[in-house]
């Protein structure tokens, strides 16, 4: 997953360079490890929530297991290796697939196979977009039915006021409340290390389990029986994604001290604190978490598990809009509304429409499986498949752009790819218990993204297979056309060709500007394209231009502000005396379709949900005139 807090840069840039530095790092706790953070909530439970016996074998092994889980996969994988793998700055499975088709070439295979990944990326996103705030804040709230039973009718009602709160304050932007974050989870870290070094203190031995042997030991002495235990332990990498979606925010630098400074010990001590406690009281496997706290503590406790779980679930929600907003730069999906909640900070982007279908996917979650124990069954097929996407891209990004030897990235990325695997395995044995909903949700990406990808390659045969050159259309255009004042600018995505609704307009209107523009705007797989590459302008003759603006996918798409930046092209353009010509096109299905018939329908129908160019790309509404034409698909 991935979230889009930024830090305030020109503060920051004010600060001295050692004040700098922690400020970011605070920042970083705040935003980046909100996820794997909450975790000790639920992860060292669920591995004995089952039929393994906790005892002193079990508990050494299960600890060693979580151990080396956050060793392997998070610090080796994430923080010492994928860190470096940064595309323009940026991380997150978008930029790692573009760093990967960048510098692995454009050979068809591997298009195809890099475009795959990430769509799969993409869609397992989903699912754990909506169950991470939901497992959350449902064991957050779950802690106070340590204090009386009388609680327990009300935990999912609590629960679900919580983040129904939470989804309806994002159209206001988290700007102010987000300079909380950081201190807040950085308290909870440091309650996280005193409850769990307070146990340890009381039963040091339990620090044997940092002997890797004790989980050979468990997974020797439990074979195949051992893969849900397995699907307990992954529990507790979960987020690890994060710490590359958010690099481009933070930077490697202060997203490694805070992981090897501060989470990663308070991390390893709570967990080690909650073995200590369960070694001494077995029973206490059902809640061992809260159980750390002594009894006064217990409320405090839970209301800051619940600030801490609302904390991730806003991580995780930013990064549901920012990785919606790349996807739809990036042509995966329908142009949709971004509002930007900060003047000052283009990462403050909130998205009403995926806004209101997180809610309605969350809330039926926690309606459905009630529980933060059997939402535990859902969690984990998501988060190891995008993990596993992961090392599949850095393997092809450690060949191709770092020039390592195939046959040692194979070694390496081959290792990762079996643990990840491994524990994927040991999530799909969750399959009937609700890891159904990730699988269920991934699809439904993946059937969506490839539809709209699909059906926008047959919309441009359609529209385009007939076109008239721009060049012949240009030479062949009589002296005596009537031209009036004034520019047009026609939006197209084929510059090469005229574009309909210039045919449409001459044909009704019997006129042409005398300076006609065929404008396209044109994303390419860089976060950011600074100003001075933004522009192509090509003169074309007799009064026309054709105009490329080029976009990052984590770039703003502001056409006004693009065309004054065509002054120094010797193309000065007046917003006061330009009208701006959009092509509507009004899909209908088509009697020889080149799509089967439910995926034309699901295409239709998604192009419908499309925002308007008008919108989109911020044109003053009084100056656009739309002409729409019937396409078949």
């Amino acid at each position: 997953m991935s979230s889009d807090h930024s830090v305030d840069s020109t503060a920051a840039t004010a600060a001295p360079a050692q004040e700098l530095k922690a400020a970011v790092i605070v920042a970083a706790i705040g935003v980046v490890f909100g996820d794997i953070g909450t975790s000790p909530l639920y992860a060292f439970r669920e591995a004995f929530s089952g039929s393994l016996v906790a005892s002193e074998a079990n508990v050494y092994g299960v600890l060693s297991l979580i151990l080396w889980a956050l060793l392997l996969v998070v610090t080796l994988k994430y923080v010492v290796l994928i860190l470096n793998a940064d595309n323009r700055g940026e991380g997150g499975v978008l930029s790692l697939a573009a760093l990967a088709l960048r510098s692995a070439g454009a050979t068809p295979f591997r298009r195809a196979a890099i475009a795959g990944l990430s769509i799969l990326g993409l869609s397992l996103f989903a699912g754990d977009g909506l169950i991470t705030p939901a497992i959350s804040v449902l064991s957050a709230v779950e802690g106070l039915t340590i204090l009386s039973p009388v609680f327990e009718p009300y935990v999912i009602t609590v629960a679900v006021a919580i983040l129904v709160a939470l989804f309806v304050v994002q159209r206001h932007g988290t700007a102010h409340v987000g300079r909380l974050f950081g201190p807040v989870m950085c308290l909870w870290f440091g309650t996280l290390a005193v409850l769990g070094g307070a146990e340890i203190l009381r039963e040091p031995g339990i620090l044997q389990a940092i002997n890797p042997l004790h989980a050979l030991s468990f997974l020797r002495q439990h074979g195949w029986q051992a893969f849900p235990t397995l699907g307990a332990v992954l529990l507790a990498i979960t987020g690890a994604e994060a710490l590359y979606a958010d690099m481009g925010h933070f930077g490697r630098r202060p997203i490694r001290a805070a992981w090897t400074g501060i989470v990663l010990p308070s991390l390893l001590l709570n967990y080690f604190g909650q073995g200590a406690l369960v070694l001494r009281d077995p029973a206490a496997a059902d809640h061992p978490f809260f159980l750390l706290a002594p009894a006064w503590a217990t409320v405090p406790l839970v209301l800051l598990a619940t600030g801490a779980t609302v904390i991730a679930s806003q991580a995780v929600i930013s990064g549901g809009f920012s990785l919606t907003r790349q996807a739809v730069r990036l042509g995966f999906l329908p142009r949709m509304s971004v509002r930007h909640t900060s003047a000052t900070e283009i990462g403050q982007v909130y998205l009403p429409a995926v806004n209101w279908i997180m809610l309605l996917g969350v809330v039926f979650l926690i309606l459905v499986f009630g529980s933060s124990s059997e939402l535990a069954g859902a969690y984990g097929i998501s988060v190891m498949g995008a993990l596993a996407v992961d090392s599949v891209l850095l393997g092809v990004v450690a060949v191709f752009a770092w020039g390592w030897l195939p046959p040692l990235a194979l070694l390496l990325f081959g290792a990762f790819l079996v643990v990840d695997m491994s524990f994927l395995g040991a999530a799909m044995l969750k399959i009937p218990e609700g890891g159904w909903f990730p699988l269920l949700a991934a699809a439904i990406g993946c059937v969506i993204i490839a539809t709209w990808r699909r059906g926008r390659q047959v919309l441009y045969r359609r529209l385009y297979r007939d076109a008239l050159p721009i060049e012949t259309f240009v030479k062949n255009l009589r002296e005596t056309t009537v031209r009036v004042s004034g520019t047009a600018i026609f939006m197209t995505t084929d510059i090469g060709t005229v574009p309909n609704a210039l045919l449409h307009n001459m044909k009704h209107n019997q006129v042409l500007h005398e300076r006609v523009v065929l404008m396209k705007v044109e994303y390419v797989d860089e976060p950011r394209v600074p100003p001075e590459k933004r522009l192509d302008v090509q003169r074309l003759g007799k009064g026309f231009h054709s105009l490329v603006a080029r976009y990052g996918y984590l770039d703003r798409p502001n056409v006004p502000q693009a065309l004054d930046l065509c002054r120094k092209y010797g193309l000065p353009i007046d917003l006061a005396i330009t009208s701006f010509f959009l092509g509507r096109e009004t899909l209908i299905p088509s009697p020889s379709p080149d799509l089967p018939a439910w995926q034309e329908r699901l295409y239709i129908a998604l192009s419908r949900t499309a925002l308007d160019a008008t919108a989109y790309f911020e044109l003053p509404p009084g100056r656009v005139v739309e002409l729409g034409t019937q396409v078949e698909v």
